[in-house]
């Protein structure tokens, strides 16, 4: 008789189960953001590249997030899948799960990387890389070489979700760890001592990637809860079908935010040529360098708030699969509460100290205009905060309850009907400050909807009706 080893998850506290869970996935995801932020810290303070080289990075951004929406398609649907078979004491499709999570990881990030090796002038002019030729000269050379990382950067992603779900957040959070130093250590001496520019900034953060893909590889053939055999690694459909379907909530909020991207990129390009300052070719590529780094604050403050909820997904679905709905509610109000706190703190900070955030950023190499924009994009865009917060918290949870309808949909609406929507809709009337209102007015709309799942979630865990 297999011993679930597992049991736990449905007897500590629900607060300790969140810290010891939440915190290391927390850090594993700050880590993972600081990848492509600590790249642009130090490329925007290399007077060489400066605001073009800020601005290669934010074309270049979405690209990444799509290889990140596969990977967390497949490593957060098979933790889940795991998570929902131990409570239920299925070890046997929690081992298949992992066997093939692995096998479609590996193949999918192959594809992805020949396809953007092949189409990589097409794409990079799709995400706004043509707002001036220097610019587009710094996409290229950073993309090419971010594109021979994506396998392992795929890998390492994919799997930190699994091993959470094996009992293991903490490996989980050093692995990303040890790449992330890694990409910290050697991006100073790649762009100032070496000045290989965007070359060296991809470079060492590939470097890192592949320290963090290793040791996952090194996991999987240690595994403690769910040991997977060579069987386990053979595909099968009705296990790749089950994993995808409670991962593609995660594939769904990264991709929609990728289209969001996308039409924010050339919605800036497009309005900036109009602007009377950043029409000149030697200011063109400001709105778009100074709003990607407003995107990478915001990414760091999502970065806790997914970590929180993400580290509640093995919680929840262990809970939910024993029938322990009242221990699920009490962790859903937990989390909430822990999610408006983070964002109430990150909007003090936005709207108080902006001058202090971009001047990290380069400001100090840079003209008045890009400055003044910076602080008007930063006080503008992240102006609602909290409803960000609350509304991905909502995305998560629902999805770790199997609840994977109403959470697809409520990222959808989020990102494609609003975040795009708006994006188009907006500078219309606003001109360029209409892309920065796009965000506020897009999460005060899905908050609306997101109050009234919450309350509808709350209803049923109460009364113990059906999820299925």
């Amino acid at each position: 008789m297999e011993v679930n080893e597992n049991r736990f998850l449905g007897e500590e506290s629900v607060g300790k189960l969140m810290r010891g869970y939440a915190v290391p996935c927390i850090i594993s995801l700050l880590v993972g953001a600081l990848y492509n932020i600590v790249d642009q810290i130090f490329i925007a303070n290399a007077s060489y590249l400066g605001s073009y080289g800020n601005a290669a990075n934010t074309v270049v951004f979405p690209l990444t997030v799509i290889a990140l929406a596969i990977a967390v398609m497949i490593g957060d649907g098979c933790c889940a899948y795991v998570s929902l078979s131990l409570g239920m004491r299925e070890q046997k499709n929690a081992r298949k799960s992992v066997g093939n999570a692995v096998v479609l990881m590996v193949a999918g990030s192959i594809v992805l990387m020949l396809l953007y090796l092949v189409f990589s002038n097409a794409i990079l002019t799709m995400f706004g890389g043509t707002v001036n030729a220097e610019t587009f000269r710094h996409s290229k050379e950073y993309f090419f070489y971010i594109t021979l990382g994506i396998p392992f950067y795929m890998f390492g992603q994919a799997m930190n979700p699994v091993i959470r779900a094996d009992g293991s957040p903490k490996f989980a959070m050093v692995s990303t760890l040890a790449g992330a130093m890694i990409n910290i250590i050697l991006d100073p001496i790649f762009i100032f001592v070496f000045k290989w520019g965007m070359m060296g900034a991809a470079v060492a953060t590939v470097a890192g990637q592949i320290a963090t893909a290793l040791l996952a590889v090194w996991y999987i053939t240690q595994m403690k809860s769910i040991k997977p055999g060579k069987e386990d690694f053979r595909p099968e459909a009705a296990i790749i079908k089950k994993t995808l379907m409670l991962g593609i909530t995660s594939f769904l909020s990264q991709i929609s935010l990728v289209a969001a991207m996308a039409a924010i990129n050339n919605m800036i390009r497009k309005y900036g040529a109009m602007d009377d300052i950043f029409g000149q070719e030697q200011y063109a590529q400001i709105p778009m360098a100074v709003v990607g780094i407003v995107m990478k604050f915001f990414q760091i403050v999502i970065s806790i708030v997914v970590g929180m909820a993400a580290g509640c997904i093995p919680i929840v679905g262990y809970n939910m699969g024993a029938g322990l709905k009242d221990r699920v509610r009490k962790l859903f109000t937990t989390l909430l509460t822990a999610e408006a706190t983070v964002g109430a703190v990150a909007l003090v900070i936005v709207e108080v100290f902006p001058l202090g955030l971009i001047s990290i950023f380069g400001a100090a190499n840079e003209s008045t205009f890009y400055t003044d924009f910076a602080i008007r994009a930063f006080r503008i865009y992240l102006c609602m905060m909290i409803f960000a917060c609350v509304n991905k918290a909502c995305f998560i949870f629902l999805q770790a309850m199997g609840k994977a309808l109403e959470s697809t949909l409520l990222s959808m609406i989020r990102e494609i009907v609003f975040g795009v929507g708006l994006a188009l809709l907006l500078p219309i009337r606003f001109g360029l400050d209409g892309v920065l209102y796009s965000m506020p007015v897009s999460d005060i709309l899905t908050f609306i909807i997101a109050l009234l799942l919450i309350c509808r979630t709350y209803r049923q865990l109460k009364e113990g009706s059906s999820f299925r």
